[in-house]
C-alpha cells in the first residue's frame, strides 16, 4: 500500500483502459451458454455429484476471474508506466560540477582489465548522459586545466573525457572544494581516496568544509583490488659529498605496500643508460628492506641514474630517477704567511673538483670567507683580532675550518680561534710516527681498497697539545691527538712544514684532506626530488646577463627564480614538471642535472571509505555516497536518485505471470 501511495506515472491517461476491468466480470456474471438436461433413471445419485461439481465449478470460475483482472491490471499499468518518484528532480540542477582524479593510482585495476580511471571515465558519461540536455557541466582534473574554468555543453564534455590520461599531479581534498566550490550547486566527486593523499596531516583539523556552505556533494568511491604495489621510499649515497676517485655505494629502500609477500624482485641500476648492477631482494607485507649497489670508479660530471623494477599490476612506480652529480666544486680558502705555493695549495689544485683561492695574512678579501665549503689557516704563527673575528663569524654561519699550526704558534691567538681552553704550545719536540688510522671510523669509511695492518705511517713534530682526545681522527703512537675535529672546526697537532714532519707527501694526506673538504661542504646536492618540491637550489658561481636560468627535459621551462649570491633558488612550477630529468641551464652553461619524480604517497594505495571521507568533510544531509562497485550499480543508483524507480517492468512480469496462472487453470484445475 505504502509503494501505491508513492507511485507515479508517465501515462496516467491510459488509467482509463482500467474500466475494461468490467469486461470479464460481466461474462462472468451472465454466463450466456445454453443449458442441456440430460435425463437419468437413477437421479439421487446425479443430484449429488452435480452440487460437488457446482461447488468446484465456481471456485475455479472466480480464480480464473481474478487472474483475467489482474492481468488486464498490470497490462493497463505498464502501459501508464508507474515509478516511484526521484529522491532529487532533474529540473532543479541546471548546473553540474564534476571531479574525476586522473592521478597515477587510480590506474590501479578494480577489475579484470578495467582501470580505475576508465571506471571513473564511465561513471562521467552516465551522468552526463542521465541529465537533461540543457544542462552545463563543469568537468575538473588533477592537472587544473584551462578547459575547467567554465561550465560546458554535453558534447565538449564527451569530447573532453576522450582525451583524459593520467596525471602525475596529487590534489588534496581542500584543493579540489577551492576549485568546485559553488552556493547551490551539486558536485559528483570521482576519486579512490586515497588516505596519503586526501586526508593529510591531523584528520581531526580536517573538517575543513564550512557548514554554511550550500553545495550538494555526491561521493562516488571507486574500490579497487587489495594488491601489493612496491615503490622507491628513498634512495641516497653511502658518502653523499663523494669527491675525487673515491669508492661509494648507492642505498636503495624499497617498500611492499600490501598483504602479499614478493619474493625474488630483480632491481636494475642503469647510468647513462647502461645497467650498471642488478639485486634480488625478498620484501615481505607491509614492510620495506635494504639493497645497495656499488658505485664504480670514474664518474664525472652529471650522470642519469634510474633503478627500475617489474611489480604487475601497479606499475607507474616502477622506475625512480636520481642524479649521480660529481661537477659542484668545493670553494677551498688557503690564508697563509705568504704568498708562497704551499702543499695545501697542491692538494686543492685541482680545478675539476676545487676552487681554491689562496690568501696571504696581510690581505685576505674577508667578503669571500661566507661563499667558502672550507677555509684553511696554515702556518700562521699569531692571528691578528682582525682575522679572528672574520674567522669567528664564519665558524658560527656553519662554516668548515682547518687549522694548521706555525712554526711558532702563539697559544693565546690559537685559544682564542678555535676555542679550546686547555690548548698549549709545546717546546720542540722529537718526531713521532702516527698511529694507524681507525678504520671503523666513518671519516675513513671508503678511502682505503685494503685495510692493511702494516700499513706505513708518516711521523710529525708536535707543536699543539689540547689533552686526551679518544675521538681523534689520527692519533700519534704515545696516545696524544693529531687530528681532532671540534664541531666544524678540524686541527692539526703539527706544522706541515718539511722540517718538522713528512705528513705533507705522504700517501694518506691527500685522501685525509679531501676528506676534510668533503665534510665541510656547506649544501647537500639532493639526487632528486619529487614533484611536489616547491624550491630547488642549484650552484651559480656567475650569472652574467638578465637571461633566466631554463628547465630543459621533455619541455623548457623558465621557473621563477632569484639569485643568492654563488646559489640560483628555483622556485617550481610543480604543476608543469614531469616525472624525469632536467638540465638547468643557463645561457650556454649547464648549471645543474635534477631528477624528479612522484611523490611516494601516490604509491601507497590504502583507502577511505565513503563514510570515513563523509565524515571527514563534516557530514550531513548535503553529502551522499553512490554506490560504485559496477557501472551497472552506479548506473542503476543514479537513475533511480534523478529519474525514480520504473516500475512497468515489474507490471509486465506480473500480468505475465496471471495470464499464465490463468492458463494453468483451466488447463489443469478440473
Amino acid at each position: 500500500m505504502i509503494i501505491f501511495a508513492q507511485m507515479s506515472f508517465n501515462y496516467p491517461q491510459f488509467l482509463w483502459a482500467l474500466t475494461a476491468l468490467s469486461i470479464p466480470i460481466i461474462i462472468h456474471l451472465f454466463n450466456f451458454r445454453k443449458t442441456i438436461k440430460i435425463f437419468f433413471s437413477n437421479t439421487r445419485f446425479l443430484k449429488q455429484v452435480k452440487q460437488e461439481t457446482t461447488q468446484k465449478r465456481k471456485l475455479k470460475q472466480f480464480l480464473v476471474l481474478a487472474s483475467r483482472l489482474l492481468f488486464l491490471f498490470f497490462l493497463v499499468l505498464a502501459f501508464a508506466q508507474p515509478f516511484l518518484p526521484a529522491k532529487e528532480q532533474l529540473t532543479t540542477q541546471r548546473n553540474l560540477s564534476i571531479y574525476l582524479d586522473n592521478s597515477y593510482s587510480m590506474s590501479t585495476p578494480v577489475r579484470e582489465k578495467v582501470r580505475a580511471l576508465d571506471a571513473g571515465v564511465g561513471f562521467v558519461r552516465d551522468i552526463v548522459e542521465l541529465f537533461p540536455t540543457e544542462t552545463r557541466y563543469k568537468l575538473l582534473t588533477n592537472d587544473f586545466a584551462p578547459f575547467s574554468n567554465s561550465y560546458k555543453s554535453k558534447a565538449e564534455i564527451l569530447d573532453q573525457l576522450s582525451q583524459i590520461r593520467m596525471s602525475p599531479i596529487s590534489r588534496s581534498g581542500e584543493e579540489v572544494m577551492k576549485r568546485l566550490g559553488e552556493p547551490s550547486n551539486t558536485i559528483f566527486w570521482i576519486s579512490d581516496f586515497q588516505k596519503s593523499t586526501f586526508a593529510e596531516g591531523n584528520q581531526e583539523s580536517l573538517f575543513w568544509l564550512d557548514s554554511a556552505r550550500t553545495e550538494q556533494i555526491r561521493l562516488v568511491p571507486i574500490e579497487y583490488n587489495q594488491v601489493s604495489n612496491v615503490f622507491v621510499d628513498s634512495i641516497f649515497l653511502e658518502n653523499p659529498f663523494v669527491i675525487g676517485g673515491e669508492k661509494n655505494s648507492i642505498h636503495v629502500r624499497l617498500r611492499n605496500e600490501g598483504p602479499r609477500t614478493l619474493e625474488g624482485l630483480i632491481t636494475k641500476l642503469t647510468i647513462n643508460g647502461i645497467q650498471a648492477g642488478t639485486s634480488s631482494v625478498t620484501i615481505q607485507s607491509n614492510s620495506s628492506v635494504e639493497t645497495t649497489f656499488d658505485l664504480s670508479r670514474g664518474l664525472t660530471g652529471y650522470n642519469k641514474a634510474a633503478l627500475s623494477f617489474s611489480d604487475f599490476p601497479v606499475s607507474f612506480d616502477n622506475e625512480f630517477y636520481f642524479t649521480l652529480n660529481y661537477s659542484g666544486r668545493l670553494r677551498v680558502i688557503e690564508i697563509k704567511p705568504d704568498t708562497r705555493t704551499t702543499y695545501v695549495e697542491n692538494v686543492y689544485g685541482n680545478r675539476e673538483l676545487f676552487d681554491f683561492r689562496g690568501y696571504a695574512v696581510g690581505n685576505v678579501d674577508y667578503n669571500v670567507l661566507a661563499s667558502a665549503d672550507l677555509v684553511v689557516v696554515n702556518g700562521i704563527d699569531k692571528i691578528d683580532n682582525s682575522l679572528n673575528a672574520a674567522l669567528q663569524i664564519y665558524r658560527n654561519n656553519g662554516g668548515a675550518m682547518l687549522v694548521v699550526p706555525g712554526k711558532q704558534p702563539d697559544r693565546v691567538s690559537y685559544q682564542n680561534l678555535v676555542g679550546i681552553a686547555s690548548l698549549a704550545t709545546l717546546a720542540k719536540t722529537d718526531q713521532i710516527e702516527l698511529d694507524k688510522p681507525d678504520f671503523q671510523n666513518p671519516f675513513f669509511e671508503n678511502v682505503f681498497e685494503e685495510r692493511s695492518a702494516s700499513l706505513e705511517m708518516p711521523r710529525a713534530q708536535r707543536l699543539l697539545d689540547w689533552g686526551m682526545d679518544r675521538s681523534a681522527i689520527l692519533q700519534f703512537k704515545n696516545g696524544q691527538p693529531y687530528l681532532s675535529k671540534f664541531g666544524n672546526t678540524f686541527i692539526m697537532a703539527s706544522s706541515l712544514d718539511r722540517e718538522q714532519g713528512d705528513m705533507a707527501s705522504h700517501a694518506i694526506f691527500v685522501p685525509v684532506m679531501y676528506r676534510i673538504a668533503a665534510s665541510g661542504k656547506k649544501a647537500e646536492r639532493k639526487p632528486y626530488y619529487y614533484l611536489s618540491s616547491s624550491l630547488v637550489v642549484v650552484p651559480a658561481d656567475s650569472l652574467i646577463g638578465e637571461e633566466p636560468a631554463r628547465m630543459m627535459g621533455d619541455q623548457e621551462l623558465v621557473p621563477s627564480q632569484r639569485s643568492m649570491g654563488d646559489r640560483l633558488l628555483l622556485e617550481i612550477p610543480r604543476y608543469s614538471v614531469s616525472s624525469g630529468f632536467y638540465y638547468v641551464t643557463h645561457v650556454r652553461d649547464t648549471l645543474d642535472l635534477l631528477a624528479f619524480n612522484l611523490d611516494k604517497k601516490e604509491s601507497i594505495l590504502t583507502q577511505m571509505t565513503g563514510e570515513d571521507v563523509k565524515t571527514l568533510l563534516g557530514g550531513g544531509d548535503r553529502i551522499s555516497i553512490f554506490e560504485s562497485s559496477s557501472e551497472q550499480t552506479f548506473s542503476n543508483e543514479i537513475k533511480e536518485r534523478y529519474l525514480g524507480t520504473p516500475l512497468w517492468k515489474y507490471a509486465i512480469v506480473l500480468a505475465l505471470l496471471f495470464l499464465l496462472a490463468e492458463v494453468l487453470l483451466i488447463r489443469f484445475l478440473k
